[in-house]
């Protein structure tokens, strides 16, 4: 009995999903239903026909004749056994039969029905077209074949509206939601068969990017519908072509297909490799393929469209620029998006993010010259995620401000608790690219400082060199702004991403971080020793402080500071720690262990 409840539920989310994707509730009148409508009443002489669609709690009329209202409560409606039934259902008089005593209908007066179901091809039922009347009545077989040939016209029409939402008005191909139906119908027509999703990016970001630039917005369509007539006069009846993407097309081969996926998969990927005339020049597209061999009644199929996304997101970091769907990866993707989906909560309920302190220390004297704050997050189920788990994919969303405001909120509230201890201590907070381009960021950050009752002169923010290098006039602003207000503002991970100088010249940043990567081989390697060496005596001669980070050993320590480097942070002096450890750290006999 469980298991009938289970699956009745099932089906009915199924039918209601089905209805929705649709997308003709609460939809405006149309006339091409109001045809269909007016010619039942006519013909069946009946007052009043509706087109009935059965949501979960309703009756929503999408058009009617001889009746005002819009929608009836669905309990006791006679729609929701019309579509539990293949045939015709008629009620003679619904006053007489006890299903129907005391519903809206019988109250209303009305004593006849008869309805037809609107079934999709997949099965589910949307609801009816129906006559009733006030007089008691029955519908002979000549009536039961009229309404049941209209019905038959009206899920015509509803799926030539469906259609015209199923097709790319660039290239005319299916989309993705007639590909997901037509791997709905593989699935019944071949079960335990499989079948290959291939799926073709014809241009890169760069390449869109910069295409657009020189030949207009039509390059990438140009570039795409070149792309589509060559896969459609090249795939048999076994394939079919859709456009998924702006720069995407998905190939679904089906079980028909009789010969090497492989060797269809090298000869599409030709075609598209050739130039294609956009504008009358040649463009030469930026090819990534991705394949996917699944079962298709073991997969859905917004699984399955995943699996080709995921495929050819590895075929574009790939050197051939081929990828097959790798579960590892997707397991990967799919952690990261559910990281994502929980983050939320992470933001709103206490507990979860906590910030950790890094010491920085003065490498001539070894006193702590500050902290950086690092973002931690126990995650209810998975337990602790490493930052780079989370926080690149988070600064890529509108979490970004919210992420940033929390992580300042939290530090200026510790750097208040710790003045009150009198410690006074300067505390660097990471903050993302994202957040330059939000306006407003300079005014905010200095009201949750005024709001905290914080000095601004012990909060630093760090910026990558990117961040800071791409957007120079607004930068430039918002980074004076903050700047005059007494907070230090830093430059992070240097030489690790933009490559022009120029830009050290205009910012209002007076910390320089030597990245990492430079330093973590700095006993070996004359190579970074000198691009290292060299670096700290630019910054000197621009006026910057230089901080080296992952410092590790006490020979590293030894060779920046030999070179002026000011500042030094890493595990050999002290590794991230709790702010109630950092204040135990902070005492003369740790002072001390560096010097």
């Amino acid at each position: 009995m469980a298991a009938y409840i289970q699956d009745t539920i099932r089906n009915e989310e199924a039918r209601l999903n089905a209805l929705r994707d649709l997308n003709l509730l609460d939809t405006s009148p149309s006339d091409s239903f109001d045809r269909l409508t007016r010619l039942a009443s006519k013909l069946l002489d009946a007052p009043v026909s509706t087109i009935s669609l059965t949501d979960r709690d309703r009756q929503w009329f999408k058009s009617k004749v001889g009746v005002d209202i819009t929608e009836i409560p669905r309990k006791q409606a006679p729609c929701s056994y019309a579509i539990g039934d293949n045939g015709i259902f008629v009620v003679p008089d619904l006053q007489a039969d006890p299903r129907f005593i005391g519903s809206p209908l019988a109250q209303a007066g009305i004593r006849f029905y008869a309805g037809a179901p609107l079934f999709t091809r997949q099965g589910y039922g949307l609801g009816t077209l129906c006559v009733v009347d006030d007089k008691v009545r029955e519908l002979d077989d000549e009536g039961r074949q009229v309404l049941r040939d209209l019905a038959g016209m009206v899920m015509s029409q509803i799926e030539l509206s469906s259609t015209i939402g199923r097709s790319d008005a660039v290239t005319g191909l299916p989309n993705q939601h007639q590909m997901f139906e037509d791997i709905e119908d593989l699935a019944r027509l071949h079960p335990g068969e499989t079948a290959t999703g291939l799926m073709f990016d014809l241009v890169s970001q760069r390449q869109s990017n910069q295409g657009q630039r020189v030949l207009g917005s039509s390059f990438t369509e140009a570039l795409v519908r070149g792309g589509a007539s060559r896969l459609r006069q090249n795939l048999g009846n076994s394939s079919r072509l859709y456009h998924v993407g702006p720069t995407r097309l998905a190939v679904l081969v089906t079980p028909e297909f009789g010969g090497d996926p492989d060797a269809l998969i090298h000869s599409l990927a030709n075609l598209l490799r050739a130039p294609v005339e956009c504008d009358g020049i040649p463009v030469t597209p930026t090819l990534a393929v991705g394949s996917c061999l699944f079962q298709l009644d073991e997969l859905s199929p917004r699984d399955a469209l995943r699996r080709m996304l995921n495929a050819v997101e590895d075929a574009a970091l790939s050197e051939n620029g081929y990828a097959d769907y790798s579960p590892g990866h997707d397991l990967r993707h799919a952690r990261s998006f559910m990281l994502l989906n929980d983050f939320r909560a992470a933001l709103e309920t206490p507990g979860q993010l906590r910030l950790d302190y890094q010491p920085r220390v003065d490498l001539a004297s070894g006193a702590c010259s500050g902290v950086e704050a690092l973002l931690r997050w126990t995650h209810p189920q998975l337990g602790p995620v490493p930052p780079f788990d989370f926080i690149p994919d988070v600064e890529q969303t509108a979490f970004a401000k919210p992420l940033t405001e929390w992580v300042a909120r939290t530090a200026l509230a510790q750097i208040v608790e710790w003045r009150a201890k009198g410690i006074d201590l300067k505390v660097s907070i990471n903050v993302s690219a994202r957040n330059l381009d939000e306006p407003d960021f300079a005014e905010r950050m200095l009201e949750l400082i005024r709001v905290a009752g914080a000095d601004p002169a012990m909060l630093e923010l760090e910026f990558t060199e990117s961040a800071v290098a791409r957007n120079g006039t607004l930068v430039v602003r918002q980074l004076q702004a903050m700047r005059d207000a007494g907070i230090t503002i830093a430059i992070d991970d240097f030489g690790s991403g933009y490559s022009n100088l120029s830009y050290l010249q205009k910012l209002p940043a007076s910390i320089l971080k030597v990245d990492r990567t430079f330093i973590a081989e700095l006993e070996t390697s004359e190579r970074d020793q000198t691009l290292v060496r060299s670096v700290i005596e630019m910054a000197h001669q621009l006026g910057y402080r230089v901080v080296a980070e992952g410092i590790e050993t006490q020979e590293t320590y030894d060779l920046v500071r030999s070179w002026g480097c000011a500042e030094g942070q890493g595990y050999l002096m002290a590794k991230p720690m709790t702010a109630a450890t950092l204040t135990e750290w902070l005492s003369p006999r740790c002072l001390s262990a560096v010097a």
